[in-house]
């Protein structure tokens, strides 16, 4: 899952980028209202951090463009606590949550969690595909009852894959959803996560469809 983090105080930006990155997020920075406007305009974002008072451009109307340029990606606004017409405006706009600043980072989490399951269909915070259960609270998978590690780019890897489950996802769209910006991107080390995923899950989740992409799905619903 990749994210997009638009606050102008560089402190809390770094600590969002941070947290967001060590709970296995790909996640790209803005400092103000023009650059974050660019970036959720020209890059395929799962969701958006975004501040109300920015400098340049204000978060309202970056928001609003988005909307209006047909962006959908779930969108997270920070208001000032006091400030109720801030959260008002940002939904009215096209917000889907807020955080009042201040906030704890585990809240800020959960509701991204809750925003990214919601945009994928999911009601509960544990996704399912066969033997494999990827609790994406705790960050962790479990194939029929045992733990499995993963790196992070693996466990992002599947993550997004489960989102989507049943849908098939070409390699261009996996590696504009896993890595930041500044990752050097190669498509065909897409096939190497891949093969390290089903060599350590056991079992055929991840399947091949030719020339198309992969798709996660139960292994009775037919082979790789």
């Amino acid at each position: 899952m990749r994210l997009l983090v638009v606050e102008d105080d560089k402190d809390l930006n770094r600590q969002l980028g941070a947290a967001l990155e060590q709970a296995g997020y790909a996640v790209d920075r803005a400092f103000d209202g023009e650059e974050g406007h660019f970036l959720g305009d020209t890059e395929p974002y799962d969701a958006v951090v975004l501040d109300i008072g920015l400098p340049k451009k204000d978060g309202v109307s970056v928001l609003e463009q988005w909307r209006k340029a047909g962006r959908t990606m779930p969108v997270l606004i920070l208001t000032a606590r006091d400030r109720w017409s801030d959260k008002v405006q940002g939904f009215d706009a096209g917000a889907d949550d807020y955080v009042a600043k201040p906030f704890h980072m585990e809240e800020l989490l959960a509701r991204l969690r809750a925003l990214l399951r919601r945009a994928a269909g999911h009601a509960t915070s544990e996704i399912v595909c066969g033997p494999v259960r990827l609790d994406t609270k705790a960050g962790r998978v479990v194939v029929d009852g045992t733990a499995v590690k993963l790196t992070s780019h693996e466990y992002r890897l599947l993550a997004y894959l489960m989102h989507h489950s049943g849908r098939v996802i070409s390699r261009g769209e996996i590696v504009e959803h896993l890595y930041d910006q500044d990752f050097d991107r190669d498509s065909n080390t897409v096939e190497v996560f891949v093969g390290r995923l089903r060599k350590k899950l056991g079992v055929d989740v991840i399947q091949t469809v030719r020339g198309l992409g992969y798709m996660a799905a139960p292994p009775e619903a037919g082979g790789r």
